[in-house]
């Protein structure tokens, strides 16, 4: 590895139920009550994720799609100053509560400028399809040497549950396209893009992740596509719902 080139290592996960909190082009919101009932498993599964990453007590890290902060509180607990962005008002207010210094920015417009010892983010980067603006200004953000760590829904994730939303969409005269706005891409695919915007790939993986859901699906639907149902006159969602 060239002297000062910036690391990367993603691990996308293939599982039953995605997540993050950067905002929707079609305005999916987020509820950090909601978020902790129907989703509370993201943060709990992120083990291996924070492994990789290994925070050293007095490293800056970003933690790029914070949400409600659980995890990165975690991470500030083993001693690492962190700062956390976000676009939901709602989680950035959960995540201030909990004491973090958390800021509103959008993944693909990060402000900052070789400041960070690290980038960490979990379950997030699936939100946002222009995924080489992002490794972009995740590489401008670290300092030299720095690393990036990154877990989110990959090639093939929850093609299923796509599938009878945009069957659903057919039968109920919706939108197909608002079925799924995600960007889940092989461990290959990501790696170029890293790559291109100048990072060293250490490691990349495609992690089946099988996941119950607390709260079923029915639970995990109305929390991560809103606006598919939305779009349905609001007395035949429950239809909609039943038919997925």
């Amino acid at each position: 590895m060239a002297e000062g080139a910036r690391e990367a290592s993603a691990a996308v996960a293939a599982e039953d139920a995605p997540n993050a909190s950067a905002q929707l082009p079609d305005r999916q919101s987020w509820s950090a009550e909601g978020y902790g009932r129907h989703a509370r498993f993201v943060s709990e599964l992120a083990d291996v994720i924070v492994a990789w990453l290994s925070p050293r007590p007095g490293e800056r890290i970003l933690d790029l799609g914070c949400g409600d902060g659980v995890l990165t509180a975690r991470l500030a607990a083993q001693g690492a100053q962190m700062v956390g962005v976000d676009t939901s008002a709602d989680m950035l207010a959960a995540a201030r509560e909990r004491g973090l210094d958390v800021r509103a920015m959008d993944a693909r417009e990060l402000a900052f400028e070789g400041e960070f010892d690290a980038v960490f983010s979990n379950a997030v980067l699936h939100w946002v399809p222009e995924a080489g603006r992002v490794a972009e200004g995740v590489f401008r953000a670290l300092r030299p040497g720095g690393r990036f760590v990154a877990e989110f829904g990959g090639h093939g994730n929850v093609a299923a549950i796509v599938t009878a939303m945009r069957a659903a969409a057919r039968i109920f005269g919706g939108d197909e396209a608002l079925a799924s706005p995600w960007f889940y891409p092989t461990p290959a695919a990501y790696a170029a893009i890293l790559e291109a915007a100048g990072f060293v790939v250490r490691r990349t993986a495609l992690v089946p992740r099988p996941t119950p859901l607390p709260t079923g699906l029915e639970g995990w639907i109305a929390t991560f596509r809103k606006p598919f149902f939305d779009q349905f006159p609001e007395e035949r969602r429950g239809e909609v719902i039943a038919e997925v």
